[in-house]
């Protein structure tokens, strides 16, 4: 799809300049009310968790973003209009759900009330839902067309890909329709944030055109300065809203720093050979980060804890890398800790390669090493770069 020639630029002004009209009819100033007591009036949190609801509503009966949008706006409007009580709220959300998909959706698409009513748990009877719809259509005036921030995202989204074709070059897999509908999905997160309603739906959507075209394109400044003398809007407004929307987004990212995630980090050894042709190791301080130990490995004296692992020849162990044998020390480390777990420390623990006991001079007391009761490692949190 290719936005591209005079009459297609025209039609896009005529579009921008009908939705701003529409909206400056239909929008007012967000006025914050603080209310002394919860159940007198709405509250901020109590708005944002029922429009999440209807965007999972929206899912399940399989709907279109724009109907939620609608949605989102005709509640607004409606409780800038009146005070209700928190709990009219279910049944207020669901009947302007209901106006619009009868608005906007396709005959054959539009849920049965008696489904909707039942499938969304909303808690309200049709009959309920009806009389609700009839205050809200009253209050309103009958005027449900409006130009809601959706239609201003899909604006200026085509007027960018028209006047800036090399838009998405640097995305070669993902074509403008893919393209908008991911910026629908950062945009519908957004109307369920309370502190963005100070702001005008196509201020809204500007921000986050905004803030992806500066991804996209080194000369994204110029294109936002041309979109906002089309719209008409100042630019401080616009800084302040792409502020809140970029702090809004990241915010509902996830985050893996609640979920901490260790991993085990054995303790390092310092190798010997014994006389016999088993492969010894005893465990050495592990330095610090600053620290500096240049100290050869010593040779453990009599009566010091080691662990013994009979070669199975003494040629081979030749050839055995140093990185090998760490390995295989370590796996048998890992395995000794879990015979302890589970009490069965009577077991032999120098086990030779061959199945047979190693010398009885090579024995295994791990559980002493530097004064320290358990023989689980420490554990180190993964950092998160």
């Amino acid at each position: 799809m290719k936005f591209s020639g005079p009459l297609e630029s025209q039609r896009l002004s005529l579009l921008l300049e009908m939705a701003i009209s529409r909206e400056a009819q239909m929008w007012k100033v967000h006025v914050p009310k603080i209310q002394p007591n919860q159940d007198v009036g709405i509250s901020p949190i109590q708005r944002d968790e029922v429009i999440h609801w209807l965007a999972k509503l929206k899912c399940q009966f399989h709907l279109y973003p724009e109907t939620l949008a609608l949605a989102v706006s005709l509640l607004d409007r409606f409780l800038a209009a009146v005070k209700a009580r928190p709990k009219y709220l279910n049944c207020i959300a669901i009947s302007c759900f209901f106006l619009a998909a009868k608005t906007i959706e396709e005959d054959e698409r539009i849920p049965v009330l008696k489904v909707l009513a039942r499938d969304s748990l909303c808690g309200c009877s049709p009959a309920e839902i009806r009389r609700m719809e009839k205050i809200i259509l009253d209050k309103l005036n009958w005027d449900l067309h409006t130009a809601t921030p959706l239609d201003f995202l899909h604006i200026f989204h085509a007027v960018a890909l028209s006047t800036r074709p090399q838009l998405l070059t640097t995305l070669p897999k993902m074509n403008p329709s893919q393209h908008v509908a991911l910026l629908t999905k950062q945009l519908l997160r957004c109307l369920a944030c309370y502190q963005l309603l100070q702001f005008k739906g196509s201020l809204l959507a500007l921000a986050i055109v905004s803030l992806e075209v500066e991804k996209l394109i080194p000369d994204w400044l110029a294109l936002i300065i041309e979109l906002l003398q089309k719209a008409q809007m100042d630019s401080s407004q616009l800084i302040h809203c792409r502020e809140l929307v970029a702090q809004h987004l990241s915010a509902t990212q996830p985050s893996l720093s609640p979920n901490s995630v260790y991993v085990y980090s054995p303790l390092k050894h310092n190798l010997v050979t014994c006389h016999m042709g088993a492969l010894r190791f005893h465990p050495s301080s592990v330095p610090g980060p600053d620290s500096k130990d240049n100290r050869k490995p010593e040779v453990p004296t009599q009566g010091s804890t080691v662990l013994c692992q009979r070669r199975p020849a003494p040629s081979r162990c030749k050839h055995m890398t140093a990185k090998r044998k760490v390995e295989e020390m370590e796996v048998d480390d890992f395995y000794d800790g879990i015979k302890r777990l589970y009490n069965e420390e009577n077991a032999p623990e120098g086990v030779a390669l061959d199945g047979k006991v190693a010398a009885s001079a090579c024995s295994t007391d791990l559980s002493r090493q530097g004064g320290s009761v358990s023989s689980c490692p420490p554990l180190q949190p993964v950092s998160v770069m």
